[in-house]
């Protein structure tokens, strides 16, 4: 066991297993601990992934055992660390001690954390101590979506390393969605998820399956945060998820030999109220179809190709037959060492179309044939199926996936 701190409040301890062992004791020692603990509960309850987990608390020993979160920060710009603070009270909880001393560098998940939770404050706590009135909670936009999924291997890839996801999550659970279906928004929000794997052998398939599994747990404290008049922090929330599956895949990759380079693209749409929040790292994308015609893609390939398309460079036609055009800056796991994803949001209006797709559809199709094709769509076909199977015939190289969300 390393001790890397030893002061009057407390005794800090690495384990051999890596864990953090913190022992309390000084003045109000019995305090700090009961504070610590129950800040660092609530954050996991919240989705927070930048801060530790309790693993154990012994209340007669005043003995707190949590993860790791790295080795401390000796430098970090001012506004960065600002930024991780404020991001903190999307939360729910306001850090006594707002500087890098408390703020480490995770490696494993690729990000920066926070530490040292014993002087925290609940900020809902603090207002009700004030005598503040409760906050009684708005109402809730609500919009009704229709969506079609399909995911194809095709005829040339030895198997399907693309995977699709459609949740249904309120407060209390998560709900798997069909292929194709309706529902509104309001008490739960609902989420959809494109992923596509890479690796050999089938690390890659296990890779996107990873991806969309690891979000069912996550959001439901979330939603729930928002039955209490309490904004969610959705573009927290995305930075936790991504860093937690970046590390999940990293570890697996480092762990065992055919698991060696896996890693996976995630591009996810999260329809809460009457907007469309999105997250992106990879090259599958995120399109909006508004109901006025066009088409917008809203993510940015992680690719150089991507990059020398969108400064002009080259054109679209000259990127889809780049060499290198599907050779990624950024993924989750597959040895990066940051991840940083695209967010963002964008309301939505009756008759809106989003479309979540891999490289399989638009290796196949150019961004403006796109809406011509779901145009030619039979009456009675689900859109996907019809936008797969179209980008197959014309294509087929690769697996292919698509999701499409029509807003009622």
């Amino acid at each position: 066991m390393i001790t890397v701190k030893d002061t009057q409040r407390a005794t800090v301890q690495i384990a051999f297993d890596g864990s953090v062992r913190k022992a309390f004791h000084g003045p109000k020692a019995e305090e700090r601990f009961e504070n610590e603990v129950r800040i660092l509960r609530h954050l996991e309850q919240a989705g927070c992934g930048f801060v530790p987990r309790v693993i154990s608390a012994d209340p007669e020993k005043l003995l707190l055992v949590t993860t790791n979160c790295g080795s401390r920060v000796d430098r970090l710009d001012e506004e960065r660390c600002k930024e991780l603070f404020a991001q903190l009270e999307e939360y729910g909880v306001r850090h006594d001690d707002a500087d890098i001393r408390n703020v480490t560098y995770n490696q494993q998940l690729g990000r920066f954390c926070l530490i040292d939770f014993e002087f925290a404050i609940l900020l809902n706590q603090s207002k009700a101590q004030a005598g503040k009135s409760a906050i009684t909670p708005p109402a809730i936009p609500t919009i009704r979506l229709g969506w079609s999924g399909c995911s194809e291997q095709g005829p040339v890839r030895p198997n399907n390393e693309d995977s699709f996801l459609g949740l249904s999550i309120d407060s209390r659970e998560v709900q798997h969605l069909g292929r194709n279906g309706t529902a509104s928004t309001g008490d739960s929000d609902l989420l959809f998820a494109v992923s596509d794997g890479m690796g050999g052998a089938k690390a890659g398939e296990f890779a996107s399956k990873i991806a969309v599994e690891k979000i069912t747990r996550r959001f439901p404290p979330l939603v729930g945060r928002r039955g209490e008049g309490r904004p969610i922090g959705y573009n927290a929330a995305f930075e936790a998820l991504f860093g937690e599956i970046h590390g999940a895949l990293q570890y697996l990759g480092e762990s065992y030999e055919e698991c060696r380079g896996m890693g996976a693209t995630l591009s996810i749409c999260w329809f809460s109220d009457d907007t469309m929040h999105f997250a992106h790292i990879g090259d599958t994308r995120i399109y909006h179809l508004p109901a006025t015609g066009g088409i917008i893609q809203l993510t940015e390939d992680d690719t150089h190709v991507g990059w020398l398309q969108r400064t002009g460079q080259i054109s679209e036609r000259e990127a889809k037959m780049h060499p290198a055009k599907n050779r990624l800056q950024k993924a989750l796991g597959a040895g990066n060492q940051f991840v940083n994803p695209q967010v963002g949001e964008t309301p939505c209006l009756p008759g809106d179309r989003f479309l979540i797709c891999t490289d399989g559809v638009t290796d196949a199709l150019y961004n403006d044939q796109l809406p011509e094709v779901l145009a030619e769509c039979p009456k009675g076909t689900p859109p996907a199926l019809h936008l797969v199977g179209e980008a197959i015939e014309r294509s087929g190289r690769d697996n292919t996936t698509a999701v499409i969300v029509t807003v009622g």
